[in-house]
């Protein structure tokens, strides 16, 4: 193994200009890898924080005893899918829609009797501000008889669940094939050095070495310039989001552990794309 360390090593001092032109391409294209992974990210949380404005409201029946609500928050409170349940009262209500619709100030100020009713505002948990699960909880709801009336934008909400499905087929489809662009080019760039080290090889065969003992070396070595790319590749992600960030709008970037496990693909994307342009062009030389 220590042998074969060092053989792979040694390929970037015997070819030091190809093997910083494999690093490169191999940067560029997890680069490019990268950069979707963060478009992705983003939009996750985009849809996230979206996501987290999706809320049912229970409008009461007039006259609800005050006692009669708080068993009925208990039980609502009791629902799997619920998060919070917050109570609305009629001045509440009225007292928000003059602050948040300045534009009917006149309308407000000429009313002799508050004409809102009272609410129960229903938030749910992560993993359930989806269209089925809203309207399961919408339909729960309707089966307490002092609710009057159930809201929950179905159509907004069915949109949401819409983008999150398009999005996330488009990230799968588009990442696979970003995947195997840089599959291609790893293994293009082995291809190379293997064709560049020819006259070592045959005279390693010439003196008993076997097919295993040749390929080790090249396999490692792809793994050693996919790790080398992909650090490179997170520094230059790094650097484009620094520059969206503080240019265009607040962005986030990979979390340490998505980093690591980022320049830990590229590593194994190394591996496999040299191993198999080793095993495929090696027999040939």
């Amino acid at each position: 193994m220590r042998l074969t360390l060092r053989e792979a090593l040694l390929s970037f001092r015997r070819a030091p200009l190809l093997s910083a032109l494999a690093v490169t391409t191999i940067a560029f294209a997890l680069f490019v890898v990268g950069l979707f992974g963060l478009v992705a990210l983003n939009l996750r949380e985009t849809l996230s924080q979206v996501a987290e404005r999706v809320e049912i409201v229970a409008y009461l029946a007039r006259g609800t005893p005050v006692d009669v609500v708080t068993v009925a928050m208990g039980d609502i409170q009791a629902f799997p899918e619920v998060e919070e349940v917050t109570y609305v009262t009629e001045d509440q209500a009225l007292e928000r829609a003059r602050r948040e619709l300045t534009e009917f100030q006149g309308v407000f100020s000429d009313l002799t009797q508050n004409p809102l009713p009272a609410s129960l505002e229903i938030r749910l948990k992560p993993g359930f501000r989806d269209a089925e699960h809203v309207g399961a909880v919408a339909d729960r709801l309707r089966g307490f008889r002092f609710a009057e009336d159930i809201r929950y934008g179905s159509d907004w909400v069915e949109k949401l669940d819409r983008l999150r499905s398009i999005a996330g087929a488009v990230g799968l489809v588009v990442g696979i094939a970003f995947g195997a662009a840089a599959v291609i080019i790893i293994g293009t760039t082995i291809r190379m050095t293997v064709l560049a080290r020819n006259r070592e090889i045959q005279i390693m065969r010439l003196v008993g070495a076997t097919d295993g003992f040749i390929r080790r070396p090249f396999v490692l070595d792809g793994a050693v310039k996919g790790a080398l790319g992909g650090l490179l590749a997170i520094g230059l992600d790094y650097a484009a989001y620094r520059a969206v960030s503080g240019a265009l709008f607040a962005a986030s970037f990979f979390t340490p552990a998505q980093a690591v496990a980022f320049v830990a693909a590229g590593t194994v994307l190394g591996f496999l794309a040299s191993a198999a342009s080793v095993n495929r062009h090696l027999p040939a030389l």
